[in-house]
């Protein structure tokens, strides 16, 4: 018998797409034709958008959330689960747990958005708050020893990444020959998934990872070779805010992704600010990265490509909304009507 791969195959991508169907969202994808991208990208020729913030809770994290929670047994569910997140990840496994009649809990660091929080409670997840997000990885492991719960983890493991590998799926489907796919990094589940799924459809599409400046394990993990822990999280960017790279998403990334660059925060925001003014997107800043990646760093590879932009996520609160737009603004520029 031959060990099983490690990484998601193009048939077992397949059939969590079949299982997840009607539980989720086929979201859709629009091309970019206004604004920033008419004015500064000419040369680029064609850049489409993947809109998976308009997925069911907000994110793609649905998707690895089913997709860990179907593979629980009765004696499992009864347990219950437990969730880390900032909070994208969090409401996502609040849901699926109503959905699957089983009770969660979710530990978010304090400083988590009110909004993710109270989504949460919502959904009739038990909210535990810690901290910062290296205590509350250490305490949902601690819950899951004491209490039994089954981890559904927000980045790690195979199932995550059957899930998000979907979005790659659907993508190649809606956009045939694509050059490159754009993918924001966290902890690198999101990416990993859809760099699976890209390249095993098409091996000369590009996967390029993009990671804020502050929270760049893996981008550390590739020019290293070996796995990462920050000492330190820091960016607007919270739910891409992993402390860590971990050996099955490190893996599949290595495998498959080409090449991991790095925006600052004031890139993160001055790109939520032009998909909002020329898509009029209500991107939080994780869902800006890609965009930030493509106006940035990749910009010389782009060139005659035809590229594709993961955008991941829209839950934010319409203050915080508003004051990332402002920092956005090129300085001096008068305030938008």
């Amino acid at each position: 018998m031959h060990p099983a791969p490690a990484y998601p195959t193009l048939d077992q991508i397949r059939a969590t797409a079949t299982r997840l169907s009607g539980k989720i969202l086929h979201t859709p994808v629009w091309r970019w034709q206004t604004g920033i991208v008419d004015e500064q990208c000419g040369d680029i020729a064609e850049v489409w958008l993947k809109l998976e913030l308009l997925q069911k809770t907000g994110t793609f994290k649905l998707r690895g959330a089913l997709a860990c929670i179907e593979a629980l047994d009765d004696s499992a569910l009864g347990r219950g689960i437990v969730a880390v997140s900032a909070g994208n990840h969090a409401v996502a496994v609040a849901y699926t747990a109503r959905l699957a009649g089983c009770s969660a809990k979710v530990v978010m660091p304090r400083h988590a958005s009110p909004a993710r929080i109270a989504a949460c409670r919502e959904l009739g997840a038990e909210v535990l708050l810690a901290s910062d997000v290296y205590q509350a990885f250490a305490r949902g492991r601690q819950i899951e020893i004491d209490e039994g719960r089954s981890m559904l983890h927000p980045f790690e493991g195979p199932l995550t990444a059957l899930g998000t590998a979907t979005v790659g799926l659907e993508l190649m489907d809606q956009v045939p020959g694509l050059d490159a796919v754009i993918v924001p990094i966290g902890g690198g589940g999101l990416c990993a998934g859809i760099a699976a799924a890209v390249k095993q459809i098409d091996p000369a599409c590009a996967v390029y990872g993009v990671e804020p400046f502050g929270a760049d394990a893996m981008y550390r993990s590739f020019q290293s070779g070996a796995l990462t822990t920050l000492d330190r999280v820091d960016t607007v960017a919270d739910s891409l805010g992993a402390p860590h790279t971990l050996p099955y998403s490190f893996g599949v990334c290595r495998r498959f992704v080409d090449d991991i660059v790095r925006v600052s925060d004031d890139d993160i925001c001055a790109a939520m600010l032009h998909l909002f003014r020329d898509v009029k997107l209500v991107a939080e800043p994780a869902a800006a990265v890609a965009t930030a990646g493509m106006l940035g760093p990749l910009r010389g590879r782009l060139a005659g490509r035809r590229v594709a932009l993961i955008l991941c996520g829209s839950n934010i609160d319409a203050a915080g909304f508003t004051e990332l737009l402002a920092r956005g603004k090129p300085q001096g520029a008068a305030t938008a009507a």
